[in-house]
């Protein structure tokens, strides 16, 4: 049984934190012997996609220019450059036309995806906050640790590939009393993506039921619909009507869009009335984010510099989505649903021989072949533990990334393969 808790503190006052999933895994590879930039590792584990040149990308910044004001502290919620910059973005993705565009007001700049995530949900008041399962291994103590409001959760089901259709959220919203929804959309661990009229149709029961969407979209620039226009990207801003009104809460960043995970940039687009809270939370949450960082980001999220990141991000990423689901399947895994958005592939080991049918045991011998996943327990999230101990639906699914370089994937399902004797 994984135990993802540190060690009691010997200090009076303090303790024990959980880690999260991710962080579990990485401390038990390195537990093994792994390290960062260390031959020989498949690091299918950790949510970072390849950080290098990609063909017909754009050239990424190899040094940045401190100016002798970017020494001082930037605003708790970003330099004014940077938020317009990205209200920018969204009006030329997803608001052409529309009356109520998206300004300055509407941005908060944090340091990096947890950041945002703890700023928004530290804003939300007495309200029951629903999430899904499975859902982001980060969010389990996320829920927690802020008093102000209830955890529920809302359960999704293979069979419906992991959907909650606009019907079942309205039923769910009324049924449990929902003053919040927070989810991953694309959706890690299943790559499940809301967009079209589906995500409308979403956007449309929030406005009508006043539930507030905190839509988690640090995946957007993943998609794997063979139908879609190059360069397509997903976000709930498409759908919104008024940009102040609408509950509609959006977070996103440099980490996994743009391929700049130690960058540690991200931000939360909303009402401004949301930004003004979140701005407050960060004042004594993170003080606020990298100044110089800021500055250099504005020409990353140039609407054209972005699009090309994305269709170069599409034609790489869908070469290595379809090794690793091949790969998968060849070893005996079931990939019950092929990734939709995302780096991740979500597969059930039920069908191989023992040992290698519980996903712990898996892990760990993927481990002794220096391959690194994530057992699907940790995507259960159960904020303070409120459930009973109990067997998890997941107990026998693991996630798999498809975020490293094409080798690396390569090289991790051939030793998967085998591993499990095929």
């Amino acid at each position: 049984m994984i135990d993802a808790t540190t060690p009691p503190s010997a200090i009076p006052g303090f303790r024990p934190v959980p880690r999260t999933g991710v962080i579990y895994v990485m401390d038990r590879a390195r537990e093994l012997g792994y390290r960062a930039g260390t031959d020989g590792w498949c690091n299918l584990g950790q949510g970072q996609p390849e950080t290098g040149p990609l063909p017909g990308a754009p050239s990424r910044p190899l040094d940045v220019r401190i100016a002798a004001d970017d020494y001082e502290y930037a605003p708790v919620g970003g330099i004014d450059a940077l938020r317009r910059a990205v209200a920018d973005l969204y009006n030329a993705r997803y608001r052409q036309g529309k009356a109520s565009q998206y300004g300055p007001e509407n941005v908060c700049i944090c340091g990096g995806g947890r950041s945002s995530l703890t700023r928004v949900v530290a804003s939300l008041g007495n309200v029951n906050l629903g999430h899904v399962l499975p859902d982001y291994t980060a969010y389990e103590e996320l829920l927690e640790i802020f008093g102000t409001f209830s955890a529920i959760p809302l359960l999704l089901e293979p069979e419906t590939g992991y959907a909650l259709s606009a019907r079942d959220l309205r039923r769910e919203i009324t049924g449990r009393g929902l003053g919040a929804l927070l989810l991953s959309n694309p959706a890690n661990p299943t790559g499940r993506v809301l967009r079209g009229r589906s995500l409308a149709a979403w956007v449309q029961e929030a406005r009508d039921l006043r539930c507030t969407l905190i839509f988690d979209e640090f995946y957007s620039h993943y998609l794997w619909d063979e139908g879609l226009m190059e360069g397509t990207t997903v976000s709930a801003a498409e759908f919104v009507e008024d940009v102040n009104r609408d509950p509609v809460v959006i977070l996103d960043g440099l980490t996994k869009g743009w391929r700049c995970p130690g960058w540690r940039l991200s931000w939360i687009v909303g009402p401004a009335d949301v930004i003004e809270a979140a701005t407050s939370a960060g004042s004594f949450l993170d003080g606020g984010g990298n100044r110089p960082l800021q500055e250099a980001a504005c020409a990353l999220v140039d609407p054209q510099h972005a699009h090309q990141e994305v269709i170069a991000i599409h034609q790489a990423f869908a070469r290595k989505r379809r090794i690793l689901v091949d790969g998968l399947r060849a070893a005996g895994l079931t990939v019950e649903h092929e990734p939709e958005g995302g780096f991740y592939a979500w597969a059930s080991v039920a069908s191989l021989p023992a040992p290698f049918n519980d996903g712990e045991a898996f892990f760990e011998a993927a481990l002794r072949e220096r391959v690194i996943t994530v057992p699907g327990i940790f995507f259960d999230i159960n904020p303070g533990k409120r459930r009973a101990d109990h067997t998890s639906r997941f107990r026998q699914y693991l996630r798999f990334s498809f975020g490293p370089d094409e080798a690396s994937v390569r090289e991790a399902v051939g030793r998967l393969q085998k591993m499990v004797g095929r």
